[in-house]
């Protein structure tokens, strides 16, 4: 068995469409979620929300609620401990000027938006839960209120942070080439156009929730979160604690999106924990909470003038965005940031000048969701771009062949580069599968009221968020004693089918039979788990790839040092190949990884149990392109 047959074994395992790992616990129930995992003596934590959009707190009368039968607690505003807090689930950073927005509070006194937090009912079931909410009398001092994001920038609009005169969290520009002396040459064409995408919200089938209790002078919470070795830290920032006091343990999870990569209620409901001696409280979340009172996607407002060249070229390109970012800063910043720095990349222009600002207003907060950024800035630039494409009377798809970003490209900031000439490639596919030509002919001669169109949009995107920010990944595998091994890592399962492809991965690298000789452990916990950044940015199966191989490779070693031991076989004459250990020379089978797993684990001589763990720091990042098609039918009004 040689090198070039492990190698074809190797691809047979990994890019096949295999039934998912998880896939016969899924459809048949037996999948726990964290309301699965519940305690059924847990306490209901339901929460007061605002119902105006800004102002203070001046008082909250408990007094109704406190005497409703099961209420056990009603904690308000007034009771919290004074510690600001960041929620996004980004990695921590040592640099304090890349460590996220401190501007939360447990609950708030300052009312930022209808929906904000300002007390909680602690009860013994959840009908007195939501009756002592209802019950409780709260007094505002009512403030003006501003929604939109150009408004709010306005000098005398109203300030919803100290720290952020004109509600401005950021603004950042991008520059290359020299914008105002390119815009000067004669007989440029000129398309400039405002573009606006609106609030979304994620709308994952499962809405969030966590559970917390108190062992052992630590706090446990088990929650619906795409992000645990995050939340860890979080919770201890909100708390005031060592991150070593707290433990999150994360169960399967029905979808996130970008939603839970935010610590949205865990630390509310690790401190009610706190105050009533450590019993188990819950906290779940209807779906008009998600809606109000999770997290939402920014919209984001643009305005892109662009200049060209009467060839089509693009000679300048000017972009400002708008975010609006909602009450509290969550992710930020960050997201029309990468928007913004995508305009340079998808259609590249040597002379470009870009704003981004990110404004508080008077709405829900707004964090990550699918793209981050990339679905606003897709949207304002490729509408622009067919702009470009019918001043100039060019089919929209030879337009973008010809401005779009080409082979060899490198951008300046992540010193990404593009290899192959992907985007052309994924035009042609999707302009072959939808039968873009034929149609473009044929629906140009329809008349009458009813008429039919088909048209077409690049995205783009880059996996992971390095270097912007840390990429890591830590990896630990086992081998079993069935010759079967167990992988453990920090990258979450959230439904989209990660374990499966780590599952694939690890098969290969080590030399199994099948990714069904892997155990993935799907649920996260922070006391066990090797530290992960969880999932988001598209880069679960890119960054855990490298540590997975990293580790594979560590076992492997191990692995082929004790059947060297056993066989007396030098190691570069051995290999692993569908779960044996073979003879390269010949492939002769000199005994399977069960047997050598058992000889290992119980040799009196050399006792061993053979495992490896490691971490990987990635610091590059991959490029991934897409195109879609739509083929309409409108009608027409007539006079």
């Amino acid at each position: 068995m040689n090198k070039d047959n492990y190698s074809a074994q190797a691809e047979h395992l990994v890019g096949r469409s295999e039934v998912r790992v998880d896939a016969f616990d899924k459809v048949t129930g037996r999948t726990k979620y964290y309301e699965d995992r519940m305690p059924g003596d847990a306490l209901y934590v339901r929460i007061k929300h605002s119902t105006i959009a800004h102002g203070f707190v001046k008082n909250i009368d408990t007094s109704c609620a406190e005497k409703i039968p099961g209420v056990v607690k009603v904690l308000t505003c007034f009771d919290v401990p004074d510690i600001p807090f960041p929620t996004a689930g980004h990695p921590w950073s040592m640099d304090p000027g890349h460590q996220d927005v401190k501007d939360r509070l447990l609950l708030n006194r300052h009312v930022r938006y209808y929906g904000d937090d300002v007390a909680v009912v602690i009860a013994e079931n959840e009908v007195a839960a939501n009756q002592g909410v209802r019950a409780l009398k709260v007094e505002y001092e009512e403030l003006p209120f501003v929604l939109d994001v150009q408004e709010a920038m306005k000098d005398g609009a109203p300030q919803l942070h100290d720290s952020c005169p004109n509600n401005i969290l950021k603004h950042t520009s991008i520059q290359k080439g020299n914008y105002a002396e390119a815009i000067k040459e004669p007989g440029l064409i000129k398309v400039e156009g405002w573009y606006e995408t609106p609030t979304v919200q994620h709308c994952h089938i499962e809405n969030h929730g966590c559970f917390a209790y108190e062992e052992n002078g630590r706090l446990t919470v088990v929650a619906s979160t795409q992000i645990p070795h995050i939340i860890r830290r979080v919770v201890g920032q909100a708390l005031g604690r060592p991150w070593a006091d707290i433990r999150i343990v994360k169960p399967y999870i029905g979808g996130g999106f970008g939603n839970k990569q935010d610590a949205l209620y865990e630390p509310l409901c690790a401190w009610c924990c706190t105050q009533v001696g450590g019993r188990c409280v819950r906290i779940d979340c209807a779906r008009e909470e998600t809606f109000v009172s999770n997290r939402v996607r920014h919209a984001i407002r643009f305005h892109i003038v662009t200049w060209l060249h009467k060839d089509g070229t693009l000679a300048a390109r000017k972009v400002e965005c708008f975010s609006n970012q909602g009450a509290y800063a969550s992710h930020g910043h960050s997201i029309v940031a990468k928007a913004m720095g995508s305009f340079p990349q998808i259609y590249p222009c040597d002379n470009f000048e870009g704003d981004a600002y990110t404004v508080f207003t008077n709405r829900p907060a707004a964090g990550a969701m699918r793209g981050y950024g990339m679905p606003q800035a897709s949207f304002a630039d490729d509408s622009n771009i067919d702009e470009c494409a019918r001043a100039l009377g060019m089919d929209p798809m030879d337009y973008r062949d010809k401005v779009i970003m080409p082979k060899g490209f490198v951008d300046g900031f992540s010193k990404n580069e593009n290899y192959y000439d992907s985007f052309r490639m994924c035009l042609e596919k999707g302009a072959e599968a939808i039968d873009y030509r034929r149609k473009v002919q044929e629906y140009a001669k329809d008349t009458g009221p009813v008429r039919r169109g088909i048209g077409l949009a690049a995205f783009w995107y880059n996996t992971a968020v390095y270097p912007i920010s840390l990429e890591t990944s830590s990896n630990r595998m086992q081998l079993n004693l069935d010759g079967t091994v167990t992988m453990q890592c920090g990258e979450t399962e959230i439904g989209q089918g990660a374990d499966t492809a780590y599952a694939q991965m690890t098969a290969e690298v080590i030399g199994l039979k099948s990714y069904r000789d892997v155990h993935v452990v799907s649920c996260q916990d922070t006391d066990i788990t090797p530290t992960g950044l969880g999932a988001y940015a598209s880069r679960q199966t890119y960054v855990a790839g490298f540590s997975i191989r990293q580790t594979g490779d560590l076992l492997r070693k191990k692995i082929l040092e004790y059947a060297c031991e056993v066989t007396r076989q030098p190691i570069q004459n051995m290999d692993i190949v569908n779960g044996n250990i073979v003879r390269v020379p010949d492939g002769r089978v000199l005994m399977s990884l069960s047997e050598l797993a058992m000889t290992a684990q119980y040799n009196p001589v050399h006792s061993e149990h053979i495992t490896a763990e490691s971490t990987y720091t990635i610091r590059n990042n991959a490029y991934s392109f897409g195109c879609t098609f739509a083929e309409v039918e409108v009608d027409i009004p007539t006079p």
